[in-house]
């Protein structure tokens, strides 16, 4: 099992990263999700992301329970929001669209379970 700090900043820098993208290129990730007309929400998302980002590493160097907890809380929102996102609209989503989403909430499941596995580890 990954260390807190190590899980906090895999999570902080993937967020930061996928931000930054989906900021720079929400256009073409819009067109890739096949909802092209949704560029400015592929856009706020990744403000969102970036911003997140930088609460993560403020967490993985400070490792202050509620903070960690919050974050966790946020991750298995945004898997529920996926999971979600792929029902209701699924059917206007490409294929690479869905794929992408799922992939996604998979990775922040991930990084929510070891969040609290390493929360656990830390309590203890």
């Amino acid at each position: 099992m990954l260390p807190l700090k190590t899980t906090l900043f895999v999570n902080g820098i993937s967020s930061g990263i996928t931000g930054l993208g989906l900021v720079i290129f929400a256009p073409q990730a819009a067109t890739l999700l096949g909802v092209a007309g949704a560029t400015p929400i592929v856009r706020e998302t990744g403000i969102f992301l970036v911003l997140f980002s930088i609460l993560v590493i403020f967490a993985a160097l400070n490792r202050r329970a509620g903070i960690v907890k919050l974050i966790t809380t946020l991750d298995i929102t945004w898997v529920l929001g996926s999971v979600l996102l792929i029902a209701l609209a699924g059917s206007s989503l490409s294929a690479i669209g869905i794929a992408a989403i799922a992939m996604v909430a998979c990775w922040v499941g991930l990084m929510a379970f070891l969040q609290r596995q390493g929360l656990k580890a830390v309590l203890n």
